[in-house]
């Protein structure tokens, strides 16, 4: 059980918008989810983008693995710790603004086994 994990933490996106573009890759060969978070209009693609690729740097430098032959096994995207920042409102108040954080999982693991 060959797999290549890669983690990034405290990403500056909210969890439930990093999910949108975790949802295109799972399951997929690792050229066509590379190529999906590309071309995908989403922030979250270019993040994820970064995590995919030191998972498969990963496999290849420490499993000894060809890019060819991996295949994403499971993305997860969690909630990482809120920065909670606040905006002054009228007559002394305040409004609560919640700047959310994600913690990206990408393990990939060899077809042909």
């Amino acid at each position: 059980m060959n797999d290549a994990k890669s983690i990034s933490k405290y990403v500056r996106i909210s969890p439930r918008k990093a999910r949108l573009a975790a949802g295109l890759i799972r399951g997929l060969p690792v050229n066509e989810a590379t190529a999906q978070l590309m071309f995908s209009n989403l922030k979250a693609g270019r993040l994820l983008k970064k995590t995919l690729d030191s998972a498969v740097a990963n496999a290849e430098t420490q499993l000894d693995m060809r890019r060819e032959d991996l295949k994403v096994k499971e993305v997860r995207v969690d909630a990482g710790p809120t920065l909670k920042r606040s905006k002054p409102k009228n007559r002394g108040g305040q409004h609560p603004i919640m700047k959310r954080t994600s913690h990206f999982t990408i393990i990939v693991s060899n077809v042909k086994e």
